[in-house]
């Protein structure tokens, strides 16, 4: 057993897109005239905008579709994409996928995003060909914390679970990793508030702690 594949989720793991995605949240929240507490919007971290919109729409007896909302919102989203000052790569992030790309590891996306999101984020910071495949489980049918986005990515490595490594960043994202039964590094950083680490592996918040010789006594 040797680590074949690494399997990334990508907000608040490539890039930190959650200030980006709260902003474009809350005025859409403000468009609907709904109040969602800091708590529910917790709990969405780690879901597709589908199921965020379809949980609202549940929750508030909204009279919209959930393609509504969810156009709405990233409409907001895109705004704030291409003109906050702010965004960018994760610290470190960068350096830890060209590390593994020179040493021959898979790499493939594994995120809730959209592919559209996906595609903006490569484009942007010049990803494509580090990686293998993309992922996108807002095509699912089930979002994280079902297992089916990282198996799905392990299938497209062509890797057994035990070869791959899935990096994660929030509770919804470690469960699904756990559920399919694949190793997980829980990546912490400053922006990480009120995730469970408790399913995960390892849990670092460096990233250059798990570069290939700091984590190859998992995979013996």
């Amino acid at each position: 057993m040797s680590l074949k594949a690494v399997l990334f989720d990508m907000d608040g793991v490539i890039v930190d897109t959650e200030p980006l995605h709260r902003k474009a949240y809350f005025n859409m929240f403000k468009d609907l005239g709904i109040e969602v507490s800091e708590d529910l919007y917790t709990s969405f971290t780690g879901y597709s905008t589908k199921k965020v919109s379809t949980t609202l729409i549940e929750k508030y007896n909204l009279d919209q579709s959930h393609e509504d909302l969810t156009n709405r919102k990233r409409v907001y989203f895109k705004d704030y994409f291409y003109h906050d000052a702010g965004f960018d790569l994760i610290p470190g992030v960068r350096k830890l996928i060209e590390h593994y790309y020179e040493n021959g590891i898979q790499l493939i996306i594994a995120s809730s995003a959209s592919m559209a999101t996906i595609n903006m984020v490569f484009e942007k910071f010049g990803l494509e060909k580090y990686f293998n495949g993309k992922i996108s489980g807002a095509e699912l049918k089930e979002s994280k914390p079902h297992p089916e986005v990282f198996l799905l990515a392990a299938e497209m490595a062509g890797e057994p679970l035990e070869n791959c490594m899935v990096i994660e960043d929030s509770t919804n994202g470690i469960l699904a990793a756990h559920r399919a039964h694949i190793f997980c590094a829980a990546y912490k950083s400053e922006h990480s508030v009120n995730q469970d680490y408790t399913l995960a592996n390892i849990t670092v918040s460096d990233y250059s702690e798990l570069e290939l010789d700091k984590i190859s006594t998992y995979f013996k």
